[in-house]
């Protein structure tokens, strides 16, 4: 048989930073309280959690990248909101932002989850944040804490 490696979804041993935007702050606040609740209900000490708020979506992959250089997380979540507009800014920020958190990942190897959410519109951004969607904020805890179990699951072969 295989040895196969899953990370677990126990938050207690680890170190969380969060990064969140204000901008869509009624959508933001909601991926937020929905990351904190998922890390509270996986036992993460809340003393261990840092949120960092930043001005937009094309900020959080900078702020991610210092939070992560500091050696004092053991994943970065990220949380945000582009909801589509009549121009092509649109597809800049949702690429500059996932591209750079990704960046951020490989350059550093450390675990950053991506909930920032790239809608059409504000309804489907609210149904992703806390609505009949579920919570893309909670989904992003969740996969942070699991990538932390996994890569710590891999250093010890």
């Amino acid at each position: 048989m295989p040895e196969i490696l899953a990370g677990s979804q126990d938050a207690q041993d680890a170190r969380f930073g969060v990064v969140v935007s204000r901008f869509n702050e009624p959508v933001t606040e909601r991926l937020l309280a929905g990351a904190l609740e998922a890390l509270a209900a996986r036992g993460a000490d809340m003393d261990r959690v840092t949120v960092a708020r930043c001005p937009g979506a094309v900020e959080i992959p900078l702020v991610a990248r210092k939070l992560a250089g500091t050696g004092s997380y053991d994943a970065i979540i990220c949380l945000g909101a582009v909801i589509r507009g009549e121009t092509p800014h649109f597809e800049a920020v949702c690429h500059a932002a996932s591209c750079g958190a990704a960046r951020t990942a490989l350059d550093l190897g450390l675990p950053v989850s991506f909930g920032v959410l790239t809608t059409d519109t504000a309804a489907q951004a609210l149904a992703r944040s806390g609505g009949e969607k579920g919570n893309k904020g909670a989904d992003a805890a969740e996969a942070a804490i699991e990538m932390v179990n996994l890569l710590r699951d891999v250093e010890r072969l």
